[in-house]
């Protein structure tokens, strides 16, 4: 029985994959028309539907958002009961409906075109009621759905998600959209957080960090890390300037010195030189310095090598590095 559910999975999947690639040989100058339409709007992308369409058009709405295209959705129900005031003058209305003759969605399309919007439907039936209301249609006509009784949308669902994804790449190349544009507007991502969090956003600086000159005693350093909760002094001179590090390791290393090293001068007894990024590193190569040497704690300094704070594999890891 087991080889039953696996041969229908097959199929469902064989019938969705050859619906997109359809698309290929149907995809016209009105999908070229459409991106230029939208790239060169100054108004929003609002797009509607119900059902299942509905569902996709969410989607699409949320994907052209994040990638630089002001959208919106609108759901056709609620737009007939006062959603319309959504609607302003330039704004581009994209009715989602494969059949074309959800009545809800081509309810909507005069009031907005009379507000002052231009429409691009995506439907299966370009002889369809929503077709004539449209300035552009977008087809996507698959040769049958994956449900045995042909009725249940979806290899339609399918090959419309994937003309929605192909408009947002569009746009991305078109808009020239990158990374770091990306990030903006996903501040709370991880990639948001790669890109935008530098060392100093998240250095341990103050009374958080255990900054000491050379010429002090490991005895007044050792309560200096305590205080600071930290792992190890960063040490410096007179002028603040970089010029080594003490661990516990260098600690555990020196104490068969006996009792008289808690008297030694910590530049003594201090690593150096040792490893430290710029306070406009990005915290994710912070990260990444922290993991490949093996280290848990680097100092951060400015372009002149003067000590600014500390940066801590754990800070790291809570804000999700």
């Amino acid at each position: 029985m087991s080889k039953d559910y696996l041969k229908i999975a097959r199929d469902v999947l064989d019938i969705e994959a050859q619906a997109i690639l359809n698309l290929k040989d149907t995809i016209d100058q009105n999908f070229a028309k459409t991106i230029d339409l939208i790239h060169k709007s100054k108004g929003r992308v609002v797009v509607t539907g119900i059902g299942k369409s509905g569902i996709i058009g969410q989607k699409f709405a949320a994907s052209l958002a994040s990638t630089g295209t002001p959208s919106l959705w609108v759901h056709s129900t609620e737009a007939l009961h006062g959603d319309l005031g959504k609607i302003v003058k330039n704004d581009i209305v994209i009715p989602i409906s494969y059949s074309g003759e959800s009545e809800e969605v081509n309810k909507l399309l005069p009031i907005a075109r009379k507000i002052g919007s231009k429409i691009i439907s995506i439907t299966g039936n370009a002889t369809s009621h929503l077709a004539s209301l449209s300035d552009i249609v977008l087809l996507v006509k698959v040769d049958k759905e994956a449900c045995p009784m042909n009725l249940a949308p979806t290899a339609s669902i399918t090959a419309i998600l994937a003309l929605c994804d192909a408009i947002v790449v569009a746009l991305i190349h078109l808009r020239g959209f990158n990374k770091k544009d990306f990030a903006l507007y996903h501040p709370s991502g991880r990639l948001g957080k790669r890109l935008l969090l530098k060392t100093s956003d998240i250095m341990r600086k103050g009374k958080k960090s255990a900054i000491v000159q050379e010429q002090e005693l490991l005895k007044d350093v050792l309560v200096q890390i305590t205080e600071a909760k930290s792992g190890a002094a960063v040490v410096v001179d007179e002028k603040g300037i970089l010029k080594g590090i003490f661990t516990d390791g260098d600690l555990r290393r020196h104490l068969e010195r006996g009792a008289n090293i808690l008297k030694t001068r910590i530049g003594a007894l201090m690593t150096s030189p040792c490893i430290s990024i710029e306070d406009n590193a990005s915290a994710y190569d912070a990260y990444f310095l922290l993991k490949d040497n093996k280290i848990d704690e680097v100092p951060v300094v400015n372009k002149q090598g003067k000590v600014l704070g500390v940066v801590d594999i754990q800070d790291l890891i809570d804000v999700g590095l």
